[in-house]
């Protein structure tokens, strides 16, 4: 299995701080957003290779972390230069994929969010499963419903749909940037992109997916600090505490 980290975008909102550096390498309690991540990651053993997706502009950062790292890393630049020009996270993935030849599962994850519990969970779950999955959390305030993907689930975790940024959500379920991917499901990506998926946000592709495959969703046993902004940066610094539920 690879993971994918999803770390091409610019990070405006976190100006200036990013504006020359990537989101993904901030520091949170002595330690990179990534590292944290993949450190948790790896405890599962099922992750052969980890492949960032960067851009051109913050690609050498990357490149640099990675060679100080244990980790089998391997850092892809999509040669995008501004936030402007940026391909979006479903076309990245496929970018990675074709670059690389991957023909594999993917663990897809979002570069710039921290967990109180263990990916680990996640993973055997998925393994369970035997089919593409993502996950879950209950959101009550309908104002970030209306900013995030809701999803709609069926019996026994059946991902029955995914909508982004709904102006009427039809659940409580948001659904957070981590997902599994079967190799035969990644072999569909194209065609989702050909039939009018969106390709900016990483949940359009989940939208998709689950309409032309089985997928399931699990139940978020923790919480996350989603770094979006400085404001929920500094909070995430002040408030994070590592992985305390394993």
């Amino acid at each position: 299995m690879k993971c994918v980290v999803l770390a091409a975008g610019y990070a405006t909102r976190l100006y200036p701080l990013t504006e020359n550096f990537p989101k993904p390498l901030l520091e949170i309690g002595g330690r990179t957003i990534l590292d944290w991540l993949l450190g948790d990651i790896e405890t599962s053993g099922r992750i052969d290779e980890y492949i960032v997706i960067s851009n051109g502009r913050f690609a050498p950062h990357f490149e640099k972390w990675a060679k100080l790292s244990p980790l089998n890393i391997r850092v892809v630049n999509d040669g995008t230069f501004t936030n402007e020009t940026r391909l979006g996270a479903v076309k990245d993935i496929v970018f990675a994929v074709d670059a690389l030849g991957i023909d594999d599962d993917l663990l897809v994850i979002a570069g710039d969010n921290v967990l109180n519990f263990s990916l680990k969970k996640f993973i055997d779950y998925a393994l369970s499963k035997g089919a593409s999955c993502a996950m879950r959390y209950y959101e009550s305030d309908t104002a970030r419903l209306r900013k995030s993907g809701v999803s709609e689930i069926g019996e026994n975790d059946r991902l029955l749909s995914l909508e982004e940024k709904p102006s009427e959500p039809k659940s409580n379920w948001c659904t957070p940037p981590f997902y599994y991917y079967t190799a035969a499901d990644v072999k569909k990506i194209p065609a989702a992109i050909e039939q009018g998926c969106g390709t900016d946000a990483p949940g359009s592709l989940v939208g998709w997916m689950c309409k032309n495959s089985v997928m399931y969703s699990m139940e978020m046993p923790g919480s996350r600090f989603d770094i979006g902004n400085l404001e929920s940066y500094e909070k995430a610094k002040k408030e994070y505490k590592g992985i305390t539920r394993a």
